[in-house]
């Protein structure tokens, strides 16, 4: 079952790292318009268990309608995954994060995702709580926002944009596009996704949800379980990379420099998964995808 609004990103990569198996325990923190875990569901069958979140309950009720037809236990959870300990969740075979921006949030002008539309510039994923990112900018120092753009967008111009943008104190999509333009000129189409980007991760505490999860999500792995994440961009790519390694580093005698305990987790392979070229073609926001699986030792 696949929903025409949403391409699942590296779908037929992630079915064959995780192979997930009839009857298993599957947690997907980020559900979405559930193209991911419609796979899940058809491969766990009836005795399978799925428990979804997700932090925006539009995405939510949506996975649920298109999941309405498919067999398997299903709990959902309005949840953005750094409140994954207040949750109580059974021990997983399998745990799968995409942490990309879903298709409708970049497709409504309302939700202020895209710099291509006019709208009020918003970029929460859940609206039901915390500030906006016109709300951010108000109540924020220069300084303030040349953090951002520098911290989460890795943006060259930070303080000239950060200036600009305490001047004009945008309110909508448009209004932060012109701000870049004004400074960046020419170079302003490539540094607008990372600006839009900063104020997102800023808005969302995406940095901090996504170690939250890095922390808990491998002790609810059963033995033999695997957890796969998708990320896309080099923040959270390197967050991911480096928390597997340590995961999968065994500890080592300080005295002799023989190995003094096995590490518990395993890489499915050393190097990110990318998508391929066709797969970029059919849809060009997977061009950045990045997934890394970790497995448990059985």
């Amino acid at each position: 079952m696949q929903n025409n609004r949403h391409l699942p990103v590296l779908l037929t990569e992630v079915l064959d790292g995780l192979a997930v198996q009839m009857g298993e325990t599957v947690l997907d923190t980020t559900v979405g318009l559930g193209g991911h875990s419609a796979a899940f569901l058809e491969a766990i069958g009836e005795s399978g268990h799925l428990i979804a979140l997700d932090a925006d309950s539009e995405n939510l009720e949506e996975a649920k309608q298109n999941h309405s037809s498919l067999s398997g236990q299903k709990t959902y959870h309005h949840k953005n995954f750094r409140e994954i300990s207040d949750i109580d969740l059974p021990q997983c075979d399998v745990i799968f994060a995409d942490l990309g921006v879903s298709s409708p949030h970049f497709d409504d002008p309302e939700r202020g995702f895209s710099f291509r539309s006019e709208g009020p510039l918003d970029l929460r994923f859940d609206r039901t709580s915390g500030q906006t990112a016109a709300e951010i900018i108000s109540s924020s120092t220069s300084e303030d926002i040349q953090q951002i753009l520098s911290r989460f967008g890795e943006v060259r111009s930070a303080r000239k944009l950060a200036d600009e943008i305490m001047q004009v104190k945008p309110q909508t999509t448009q209004s932060l596009k012109e701000c870049v333009e004004n400074v960046c000129g020419f170079r302003a189409k490539n540094v607008l996704p990372q600006v839009f980007q900063a104020f997102r991760i800023a808005v969302n505490n995406e940095l901090y949800a996504l170690e939250v999860l890095l922390g808990y999500a491998p002790s609810l792995l059963k033995k033999g379980g695997r957890l796969a994440i998708i990320s896309f961009h080099s923040l959270e790519d390197r967050m991911v990379k480096q928390k597997f390694r340590e995961l999968t580093t065994p500890v080592i005698d300080e005295t002799t420099g023989a190995v003094a305990k096995e590490a518990s987790f395993n890489l499915f392979q050393r190097k990110a998964i990318k998508p391929t070229e066709d797969e970029i073609k059919n849809n060009s926001r997977a061009r950045s995808a990045r997934l890394r699986i970790l497995l448990k030792a059985p």
